[in-house]
């Protein structure tokens, strides 16, 4: 049985699933030790020539958490520092029907004499 939920999701957690799928954007949560704050996001380029730079993008952190709880993301594991602790994170692979494993039945054998 799959624990994950496989509930549509609505626009905004689509978006962010789109985000954490893509495997060439690498998208991290950090929370703050003192506050307990999380702040979900990536680093978007903002050109594709050198030196163009890039920025944070921050991600709905309530969007997230509901991803999260939802088993639809995952968090890496933990890389401490003094003020915080940051998590990659990555989207759960969907475990569709045809893809799910098959279980074969047993032969049924018979028991008269």
């Amino acid at each position: 049985m799959n624990s994950r939920s496989s509930a549509p999701v609505g626009r905004a957690a689509a978006d962010v699933l789109r985000i954490v799928s893509d495997p060439g954007t690498p998208v991290f949560v950090t929370v703050q030790h003192e506050s307990g704050r999380r702040r979900y996001g990536y680093w978007r380029p903002l050109g594709s020539a050198p030196g163009q730079g890039a920025c944070y993008v921050a991600l709905p952190t309530a969007v997230c958490d509901e991803l999260h709880a939802a088993r639809r993301i995952v968090l890496g594991e933990p890389l401490v520092d003094p003020a915080r602790t940051t998590y990659r994170v990555r989207a759960v692979r969907a475990v569709t029907p045809a893809a799910a494993p098959r279980r074969t039945a047993a032969p049924v054998t018979s028991l008269a004499a």
